[in-house]
């Protein structure tokens, strides 16, 4: 009975130093995870700063919540991933979807009430309301630029963007490609 209690008693403390390397273990991935999500935040803020600028504002308060949310001592490790994660998530949902929004645009000091159209991450383009004028953003110059041609494949996004109408081929003004490939 002593010989098995023995047997037990040393299995049991086989299984306690078993465990207590894998706690040291975890805070050591701990302390790994924990750069890799900040250079995870620090990547997803560079992404949208060079990203054409659309919803600015709420994409940059999303960073922004990320890095207040690595400061709090309350929430887990395995949360904050998840939540970064998420962000990622949302912006890669950007890329593949059609939306329009209404806003401003400054043309000769004055703000001039615009509808913009944003497809997937190809495209941002803006319509007076009024229809007289349609620009698309310039990644080069960092500006919005007037394009022809394009009124009413404009309209017709924008009526696809808002499900007024059945998805459908709409044109786009892209840059043309550089000489020489790659930028």
């Amino acid at each position: 009975f002593n010989s098995q209690l023995t047997a037990v008693i040393k299995s049991q403390n086989e299984e306690l130093e078993s465990l207590q390397r894998q706690i040291d273990s975890v805070e050591e991935v701990g302390r790994a995870v924990t750069p890799l999500m900040l250079k995870m935040i620090d990547a997803l803020d560079k992404f949208v700063a060079l990203d054409i600028p659309f919803l600015a504002e709420e994409r940059k308060a999303r960073v922004d919540q990320l890095r207040v949310l690595m400061r709090r001592s309350d929430v887990a490790d395995a949360e904050r991933y998840r939540r970064i994660l998420e962000a990622y998530q949302i912006e890669n949902d950007y890329g593949r979807t059609i939306d329009a929004t209404a806003g401003t645009i400054m043309k000769g000091g004055a703000e001039v009430p615009v509808d913009y159209l944003r497809v997937g991450r190809i495209a941002l383009m803006y319509q007076t309301r009024d229809g007289s004028e349609v620009g698309a953003w310039n990644a080069t110059t960092k500006q919005f630029e007037p394009v022809e041609g394009y009124e009413n494949w404009m309209s017709e996004g924008l009526r696809v963007a808002k499900k007024q109408s059945a998805p459908q081929l709409i044109r786009v003004p892209l840059p043309r490609p550089r000489k020489g490939g790659s930028n």
